[in-house]
């Protein structure tokens, strides 16, 4: 009998994991993971930008748990010794349009506590010069990249010397009990568990009871990456994001090891774990999946026809490109010759309202908590996030 199972390798599962075992160090805690290590998923096919929390309405959990995130994940990695590039943020208008999306950024970011700076055409010219903007931008001085394995695999390491029993190879098979799972590697049973599975979390909260409203739309997301920096870019450079849907559109992100990638995409994927090819295909997941899908499609609910068909032309390696460089003055793009590894967004879709669930969702009761719609900026905000779950929702119910 475990006191906590979790469910999910990522850096949510194994954050709240770590809060658990700091707050209560002789509980019996066990994180079980499907793969054979963790960061397979989300967490380790993102971005690696620690955002600084300027794009989130005030009163969302994304609001309050990012500019936190940041400064506690940069004191992570310092105090871990991992590496991190503080290469900023500009995110830039392209026209008078535009202008209305970066005061409304600057109003969020503001509301925030964001650390933010009005840029003007000219002060832009002198600190980054490829940098195009239409009157002025927004400069983020906080944001930064890191690799999102390394970091994984750090959190995963620190709870393994706290005493947490990590299970790879692991997947949840299903309920049993109230208080006990089937997994691939035998039965467990728990005073609670916390599901933090991902793409997958959505299942297991309705195994359940939880998530009755709610399906898990997987989106793709690939970059095209110039691994030698040829174009010299040396910032994250953003366009003003299209606040009605949760995607911020086709930027730069320059990484940790100075490389720099173009997307990402936010490609319909057609099942959970459509990373490439038919790898990981299950029909049943098909099925469900391409019914929503349609069901969106035909009602352009939120405008997802005009989004699928955007998103279907970054395929193109020229429209990916064209987009791009809107955004800077002439640059070299003859680096920008492979494509990333694909990741996987686990999208939140709310099925009676057809809307793309903004913020992080959180469910649960006495015996199971279940963390859904994880997706960015999940990674930036892990650390306080973690802590809000387990002290709301797990820790709660013991008082």
């Amino acid at each position: 009998m475990y006191d906590y199972v979790v469910i999910g390798g990522g850096i949510i599962g194994l954050n709240v994991a770590r809060v658990l075992i700091e707050k209560e160090p002789k509980s019996k805690i066990v994180l079980i993971e499907k793969e054979s290590d963790v960061a397979k998923h989300s967490s380790g096919r993102n971005s690696g930008v620690l955002h600084a929390g300027f794009y989130y309405s005030a009163d969302s959990l994304k609001a309050k748990f990012t500019k936190e995130g940041n400064v506690r994940l940069r004191e992570f990695c310092s105090r871990k010794g991992l590496s991190i590039n503080p290469c900023a943020k500009i995110v830039v208008a392209q026209n008078e349009f535009e202008l209305a999306g970066l005061e409304e950024l600057k109003r969020r970011g503001d509301a925030n506590g964001v650390d933010m700076e009005w840029m003007s055409e000219e002060e832009l010219a002198l600190k980054y010069p490829m940098v195009k903007t239409h009157q002025k931008a927004l400069f983020s001085p906080n944001t930064a990249t890191v690799n999102p394995i390394e970091v994984t695999q750090a959190f995963k390491q620190e709870v393994l010397e706290k005493g947490v029993h990590v299970l790879l190879n692991t997947a949840y098979t299903k309920r049993v009990s109230q208080n006990e799972i089937a997994t691939t590697q035998g039965n467990l049973r728990y005073k609670k568990l916390i599901n933090c599975a991902g793409l997958y979390a959505d299942k297991i909260a309705q195994d359940f009871g939880f998530a009755k409203e709610y399906i898990i739309i997987p989106f793709k997301g690939i970059y095209l990456k110039d691994e030698n920096n040829i174009c010299g870019i040396t910032t994250n450079i953003y366009p003003v994001p299209n606040l009605a849907n949760p995607f911020l559109g086709v930027h730069y992100t320059l990484t940790v090891d100075n490389q720099v990638k173009i997307g990402p995409t936010a490609i319909p994927a057609f099942w959970r774990e459509n990373y490439k090819g038919w790898d990981n295909f299950k029909w049943s997941e098909f099925l469900q999946t391409l019914y929503y899908e349609a069901k969106l499609f035909f009602t352009n609910a939120f405008g997802f026809r005009d989004l699928a068909f955007c998103e279907m032309r970054k395929y193109i390696k020229s429209h990916n490109l064209s987009l791009a460089k809107g955004l800077t003055y002439s640059i070299d793009t003859s680096g920008f010759t492979h494509w990333s590894t694909p990741g996987i967004r686990a999208q939140l879709l709310n099925t009676k309202t057809l809307e793309l669930v903004q913020d992080f969702v959180v469910q649960g009761d006495d015996k199971t908590i279940h963390v859904l719609n994880a997706v960015s900026p999940a990674f930036t905000s892990s650390m306080p996030f973690c802590e809000w779950v387990v002290e709301n929702y797990v820790l709660r119910a013991e008082q």
